[in-house]
């Protein structure tokens, strides 16, 4: 069984951290984006297929290096083509039933159950579906009592929205279904589900947690999703009288002087926090210092960046990365 992992555009929200690394290496609790779906890949799937363009070297020299449990091979996308495009363009490494994964997410879905039930149903095509409060950002289903799904809606008005599940982003699809998608961009969501609803197509229900990691806030709420609701720290880091809040995670390699830190903070291997700073809602890479007095709130701390002495950082991401020049 293949699994084809989504992992296209340029992660603009993200900047200036994705001009240094593409949005699937981005370190969410310590490990990129990208390990934590092939972690989750079940054991059935032989190969992991990601179309790729911006900075595929860099993806490259990652799998090489850290050489993921699953076989990962890399497809050029030189052009967006869109979920069907860029699913279409593998069409030649598919052999049966595959999985197609949104890999800007994280979510506890358990994908053997999934694949399992998409089988149960005899669907030509199953996708994951969360419940929100408000659907009127998302692609919404109706399903029946069975599961099979009736209709969709896009991104309605609160007020006209027919289900609160959205979906979200894990699809169990038939070969056969690579026959609906034409050439060139191509939205899967939009463009060929619809044209599958009367061939039996399903929609399965999880609890835990989804985290779109397309935005600031996204990225943070992954960390404390992953996190839960206890600490892990490295007791070894903590000194001068630092009071850590729980949850809140601090690495190995660490430094945490007379700091206060948490709740929900993640402080990265090798990374600084010093005395008389306050670190809340927050989450560093390798090699972050923090200065004396500083205060972070809600922000993301990319490697190897120092926040001055006294500075107060709210609401930001903050790298040492720079726009590319033409």
């Amino acid at each position: 069984m293949k699994a084809v992992l989504l992992v296209g555009g340029l992660g603009t929200r993200l900047r200036p951290i994705t001009y240094r690394i593409p949005k699937p290496l981005l370190p969410v609790m310590g490990k990129p984006l990208i390990q934590h779906v092939i972690d989750k890949v079940p054991d059935e799937v032989d190969e992991v297929i990601v179309p790729v363009s911006y900075k595929k070297e860099m993806i490259e020299a990652y799998i090489a290096k850290h050489r993921p449990r699953k076989k990962v091979t890399l497809v050029d996308e030189p052009t967006p083509l869109g979920t069907g495009g860029a699913v279409k363009n593998v069409e030649r490494l598919i052999d049966g039933t595959f999985l197609v994964i949104n890999g800007d997410s994280v979510w506890s879905l358990d994908l053997s159950e999934f694949v399992r039930f998409h089988r149960a149903k005899r669907a030509i095509a199953t996708i994951s579906l969360w419940e929100v409060e408000d659907p009127s950002p998302f692609g919404i289903a109706d399903v029946d009592g069975d599961g099979r799904i009736r209709r969709f809606q896009e991104k309605p008005k609160r007020e006209e929205a027919f289900s609160r599940l959205i979906n979200a982003g894990a699809y169990a699809l038939q070969r056969e279904v690579l026959d609906e998608i034409g050439p060139g961009f191509v939205s899967m969501e939009r463009e060929i589900f619809p044209k599958l609803l009367d061939r039996g197509m399903y929609g399965l229900r999880f609890d835990g947690y989804w985290v779109d990691c397309g935005t600031r806030t996204g990225v943070l709420d992954a960390f404390w999703a992953l996190m839960g609701d206890t600490s892990t720290v490295d007791r070894r880091t903590v000194t001068g009288g630092a009071e850590i809040r729980a949850p809140t995670v601090i690495m190995e390699n660490a430094v945490v002087t007379g700091a206060t830190v948490g709740p929900r903070a993640y402080i990265a291997a090798r990374a600084v926090v010093g005395p008389r700073a306050g670190v809340e809602g927050a989450g560093s890479d390798r090699d972050a210092r923090v200065g004396t007095r500083c205060r972070i709130v809600d922000s993301i701390i990319d490697e190897g960046v120092t926040v001055p002495d006294g500075a107060e950082v709210v609401s930001a991401v903050l790298s040492n990365a720079k726009e590319p020049q033409d």
